[in-house]
Parts: structure tokens; C-alpha cells; sequence
């Protein structure tokens, strides 16, 4: 029996041994630098941000309020620092049980400290769902429509349960002309992490919805956190409209301790119309010792034709 013992012994230090060594070359695989290089001449930088939402009712511990207080210098150096020219943004609400949606603590910070920048995909929180929106600089870009869609059976009812009845989950979407009058849209998603199924009918949502506007000659953009790794089945649903999903270098989601255990989740997908200049690429870095979120955010350099 002792021997056996310790042979059981032995075989589980071995795999312990492993699994060390597997975490340690996946640290280091999917890490990357934590600057950006410049913006392509030129180009239009575009970016998505999962930021992770804020509990109101919480006056310390892991994103509570005193949290946002901690990490909202942060935040703001980030946004600063990915010199882009629209950011979308995942988890951008902050809400308690009970609370309407009408405060968003992290949007109003970012525009309050950036004011050049203008908020799309955003409105009253009655009518437009206010957990995604687009910022983007005012000087480069105008806004021409915006709206979305959730993934549910009944997509076009706000704030509707999705496929299996879960929380909802949606995309935003915003139209904007560049200063040659050059349109395009921005579609901006965050599936379900917990339900496969979810997620591939809900790609297939946005599949359907897209699809006519790439037929049309509709420049478009979808990003977002697709909760899937490059090649899932849920980025091939949504490729089936004619988008091109380039591969992100590197890790995006990091459990807000800087742990790079597999590749990217985060996407930025470009469909005919659209020339990929630069990218993409991942800014894992903090500030002072802090993590902006949990997420990465995801850069690519964009040109219109």
C-alpha cells in the first residue's frame, strides 16, 4: 500500500510539474510589449475594450465602487494612450440591484476627461441600451445612425432575455462619415461566455443583420469580446457575411492579474472595403501597478477605399 502510495505521490507532483511549466510557457507565449507603435499615416485607429462592469452597491472589494475609484486614473491614461480614433466598449455600465441605467460612471469619466471625444451608441437608457457604447473623436468622424439588436428570439425588444433565457447580452452599432464623406459602420458585441449555443446563434444574429449591408457595399467593422478564441465556430458564423478576422497576438483576457494563459478572445473583424494598415495588436499594460480591466484592448490601423 506504501508503495502505491507514493507512486500516486510521486505521479501527481509530476503533474503538478506540468501544469506549472505548461502556465509559464503560456505567460510567456501570449504576452506581448506593453507600448503601441504609432498610428499608420493616415489610417484610422480602431479599438475594443472590455472594461468590466462597476457594482454600484459596493463600497470596496474587486470592482465595486471604491475599486472604479482605484482604477479610473487608469483607465483614462489607457484610452489616452491607444491614440485612436474610435473605442468601443464592452461592460461599460455601473449599476446596483434595482438601478435604472441611468448612471455610467466610466463613460462620463472617459468624456469628461477627453473632450473631443463623443459617445455613439448611447442614449437614454430606456430606449438604448447603455453597457456598449462607441466613443470616437468628433474632429475625424460624424455620426450618422446608430442603434442595436439583442440575441434573443425577439431581438428588436431591449433588454430581452437570450436564446436559453439568460442575462441579456447585445450588439450596438453606430454609422459615421469620415471627412471625405466616406461611410462605414461599427458593430460592437459581447456574447455569452457561459453558453456555446448562445453563441453561435448569436453569431448567426449578426451574420443575418450584417450581411445585407456588406451586400450593399456597406463598409463594416464587428468587434468586440466574442468570448472565442480565433477560428471558433462562433467567428466563422459571423466570417460567413464576407468579414475577415485577423489573428490577435497574444492574450486579451488576464483575469485582472496579468495572467496570459490563452490567446485572444477580443476581435476586430473588416469586410470588404477595408484595408487592414497595421495590426492587430494588444496593449497589455498597467499604470502604477494597475490594470485599467481585465481585458486588454485590441488595435487595428484601418484605411477606407
Amino acid at each position: 500500500m506504501r508503495r502505491w502510495i507514493g507512486r500516486i505521490a510521486k505521479a501527481l507532483g509530476a503533474l503538478v510539474v506540468v501544469l506549472v511549466l505548461a502556465g509559464c510557457a503560456a505567460q510567456l507565449w501570449f504576452s506581448r510589449p506593453g507600448d503601441l507603435p504609432p498610428p499608420a499615416p493616415g489610417a484610422l485607429r480602431v479599438t475594443s475594450h472590455n472594461v468590466h462592469y462597476i457594482l454600484l452597491g459596493q463600497e470596496a472589494g474587486p470592482w465595486s465602487r471604491g475599486d472604479w475609484e482605484r482604477r479610473k486614473i487608469a483607465l483614462d491614461a489607457a484610452f489616452k494612450d491607444l491614440k485612436a480614433d474610435i473605442v468601443a466598449f464592452q461592460e461599460m455600465e455601473s449599476f446596483r440591484r434595482g438601478s435604472d441605467g441611468a448612471v455610467n460612471l466610466a463613460r462620463d469619466w472617459l468624456l469628461e476627461r477627453n473632450p473631443g471625444w463623443r459617445a455613439a451608441a448611447s442614449g437614454d437608457w430606456r430606449a438604448f441600451p447603455s453597457t456598449q457604447p462607441i466613443l470616437y473623436r468628433a474632429d475625424r468622424l460624424s455620426l450618422r445612425d446608430q442603434g442595436w439588436f439583442f440575441f434573443s428570439e425577439t431581438p428588436d425588444v431591449i433588454y430581452s432575455p437570450t436564446f436559453d433565457g439568460s442575462y441579456p447580452a447585445f450588439t450596438s452599432w453606430a454609422e459615421f462619415a469620415d471627412a471625405d464623406g466616406r461611410v462605414f459602420r461599427v458593430y460592437n458585441l459581447h456574447t455569452d461566455w457561459a453558453s456555446g449555443g448562445n453563441r453561435l446563434r448569436s453569431a448567426a444574429l449578426v451574420r443575418d443583420r450584417i450581411a445585407p449591408m456588406i451586400a450593399d457595399g456597406m463598409p463594416v467593422i464587428v468587434l468586440g469580446d466574442f468570448n472565442a478564441l480565433h477560428g471558433a465556430p462562433t467567428m466563422r458564423r459571423i466570417a460567413e457575411a464576407g468579414v475577415t478576422f485577423p489573428r490577435v497576438p497574444g492574450a486579451t483576457m488576464h483575469f485582472d492579474r496579468g495572467l496570459h494563459l490563452f490567446g485572444a478572445i477580443d476581435h476586430i473583424g473588416l469586410s470588404p472595403g477595408i484595408d487592414l494598415l497595421g495590426g492587430p495588436f494588444v496593449m497589455q499594460r498597467r499604470y502604477d501597478g494597475v490594470w485599467p480591466s481585465d481585458h486588454h484592448p485590441v488595435v487595428v490601423d484601418i484605411a477606407l477605399r
